[in-house]
């Protein structure tokens, strides 16, 4: 199996309906991954003229992408950027107003089972946990931030309600240099009462760190504020999320185009995996899905 047919892309099916992919539009895969969704969305335009832009900021992802989608010739553009930068992407780009987009703000197997990206809890590896360059790394803001800091940053990108106990572990046992290191200190910090949970102690912590790290909401708040800028009208914006907090700005987003009469909510109620793509696929399980079309 190669590294593109590793990474399942989440509720295919249902993106591309909600999308209303058609053989002559023009779409731009936000955040392109290893191009799971971006190759189902170019079958569709082989019948016709359509194009698609892929942006994805992680060049390892983009290089899997490229080999993944390079049957499709010219009509596929992938380029390395962040969708926060969407506007000046797609102006760069030469493409027409777009007819839809997708943002799919997950991480993908590869990231996850790659030791030396940092992502994982489960694997020793360096404590970096950057989709691209340039940002702080998870080691930086461990060994670095003060307690208080680092207690609210958990507490607010994390959720978790032992913020404080974690943070005062962290900075009583620094420096952290591996993954497995911080993630056994999460685990010792939470009391023993709290340890019947579905997920592993550490999870929410390395979340946080991560969302801290790639300045991942923010982005998303600035990729919202941009995206009907480059829609043609009618054209339609399909987010899936992986996280209570990415769910609430896309949902709140929405709410306020609509209350502009800049875009109609295409989805009443959030939309998540059916039950069959939720066993087959675990990571699935957290992805929401909302969909947005513009007036």
């Amino acid at each position: 199996m190669n590294e593109s047919e590793r990474h399942r892309p989440v509720m295919v099916r249902e993106a591309l309906e909600f999308l209303k992919v058609e053989p002559d539009g023009i779409y731009i895969d936000a955040t392109v991954g290893a191009g799971g969704h971006a190759e189902q969305i170019l079958k569709v335009l082989e019948g016709g003229s359509g194009r698609l832009l892929g942006i994805d900021r992680d060049p390892e992802a983009l290089r899997i992408a490229h080999d993944r989608l390079r049957n499709f010739g010219e009509r596929v553009k992938l380029v390395e950027g962040n969708f926060a930068e969407i506007d000046a992407l797609h102006a760069a780009s030469f493409l027409p107003p777009v007819t839809g987009t997708l943002a799919d703000l997950g991480l993908s197997s590869m990231q996850l089972e790659s030791a030396e990206r940092g992502f994982s809890f489960s694997r020793p590896g360096p404590l970096d946990m950057r989709m691209g360059s340039g940002e702080l790394t998870a080691e930086e803001i461990v060994n670095r931030t003060p307690e208080r800091e680092l207690a609210d940053l958990i507490y607010k990108f994390g959720e978790e309600r032992h913020s404080r106990r974690i943070a005062r572990a962290i900075v009583k046992a620094r420096p952290f240099r591996l993954t497995t290191e911080l993630a056994q200190v999460v685990m010792r910090a939470i009391p023993s009462r709290a340890g019947l949970h579905q997920i592993h102690p550490a999870t929410r912590t390395f979340m946080a760190l991560r969302l801290a790290v790639n300045r991942e909401l923010e982005n998303l708040e600035r990729f919202l504020d941009k995206v009907l800028g480059v829609l043609a009208p009618g054209a339609r914006v399909v987010v899936i999320s992986f996280h209570s907090l990415e769910d609430r700005i896309v949902k709140e987003s929405f709410r306020r185009w609509q209350r502009e009469a800049c875009a109609r909510i295409l989805t009443k109620h959030v939309v998540r995996p059916t039950p069959e793509e939720a066993r087959e696929n675990p990571r699935s399980r957290s992805a929401k899905l909302r969909a947005s079309e513009k007036i």
